[in-house]
């Protein structure tokens, strides 16, 4: 699992990068973690609002860091659906919308 955390490094964006880097720690997860700081390449993703939490290239969250317990739920209903079909949990709407986790 690759994690990546977009930010400037303000307080909210270390509350993300501990928060997730603990998690994943409990969960045991084999991952990788990076910290992406510089402007131009936060702009590639073309994320508005920061600090912005990238799984394996797709966008699980921007602005807000999730209490522990929520980021534990988060990484485990990832890792738990990596190459599923369809996960078809937290994140898929109740018209059939995919959350984009499907492979």
């Amino acid at each position: 699992m690759l994690i990546k955390i977009l930010g400037t490094w303000c307080p909210k964006c270390k509350l993300l990068y501990t928060t997730v880097e603990n998690a994943a720690k409990t969960l045991e997860l084999e991952y990788e973690i990076e910290k992406i700081e510089d402007i131009k390449e936060i702009a590639e993703y073309d994320i508005m609002t920061l600090p912005a939490l990238i799984i394996d290239d797709m966008l699980v969250l921007a602005w807000w860091s999730p209490e522990p317990d929520e980021m534990l739920e988060i990484l485990q209903d990832i890792s738990a659906h990596e190459g599923h079909q369809c996960c078809g949990d937290w994140g898929c709407g109740d018209d059939g919308g995919c959350c984009g986790w499907c492979h």
